[in-house]
């Protein structure tokens, strides 16, 4: 394999790249040269750590500590897609389930059929990027229920009144969530090779891989995230979308107040 090092200059270099970005947003007004600037700060500082930690995790090769990585992704993707609930009641529960399910689950599948094997340099990267997907899908999802509910609040209480229970009467609302969290991760497997070589293929030909193992192992990272998305998804909707009523089964507002 080829070595691809990156130099401090070359780094360097790269800077030009948010410089020029940050120009653009000052020049237009539009006002995100602050989340720029802490998202660049922010990423040098974890990748940082992360890296050093991952060194450390795959020199020493224990078990526990594999899977304390793995908890530990989990429960900050868990916290960033509760950030995008919006008051929704146990959302971070629900979403710590969904993205453990769908992470556990999938990285199980693909152990049993030998495809990783069970080790830091595998697991944990493998992990990251089932658990940052299914985050992103609930969240969506999320936002998708918040805004459906309350754009459609008075069908839903049409059909409450006609007698509907809550599963009926949130059945398109539910399966509309479902489909906004998984739409990127479908468009993307649509488009992958044909407008985009992610991530996982781009890095193992990088990396000297031949293109067509590299290809492999790329159709394995796309049916892994849509099972993970899917399965994320289905979850946290499921458990999401009663949390919208309250005892009575009446359809709350965000406010706490009962509609009839």
């Amino acid at each position: 394999m080829n070595n691809l090092i990156v130099s401090p200059t070359a780094l360097a270099f790269a800077v030009i790249l948010v410089v020029i970005a940050l120009a653009i947003n000052l020049k237009e007004k539009i006002g995100l040269e602050r989340d720029m600037i802490i998202g660049v700060i922010r990423a040098v500082i974890q990748l940082t750590v992360v890296g050093y930690v991952l060194t450390y995790i795959i020199r020493v090769n224990r078990v526990w500590l594999t899977g304390l990585m793995v908890a530990i992704i989990i429960f900050n993707a868990a916290l960033n897609a509760n950030k995008r609930a919006n008051g929704i009641p146990h959302a971070f529960v629900i979403s710590l389930l969904a993205i453990a399910t769908a992470t556990l689950i999938t990285i199980l599948l693909l152990v049993v059929a030998g495809a990783v094997r069970f080790t830091p340099s595998q697991i944990v990267p493998i992990s990251g990027m089932i658990a940052s997907n299914a985050m992103v899908a609930i969240g969506l999802a999320y936002r998708s229920m918040n805004t459906s509910f309350h754009d459609q609040r008075q069908g839903v209480l049409e059909r409450l009144a006609l007698g509907a229970n809550l599963k009926q009467a949130s059945k398109h609302i539910v399966q509309m969530a479902i489909r906004t969290g998984m739409a990127p991760t479908i468009d993307s497997a649509k488009t992958v090779g044909i407008v985009s070589l992610p991530g996982m293929m781009s890095g193992l030909i990088f990396a000297g891989v031949d293109p067509t193992k590299a290809i492999m192992y790329q159709i394995m990272v796309t049916f892994m995230l849509l099972a993970a998305t899917s399965i994320g998804s289905v979850i946290a909707c499921y458990l999401a979308y009663p949390r919208y009523y309250n005892s009575d089964m009446q359809l709350s507002d965000r406010n706490g107040s009962k509609q009839q």
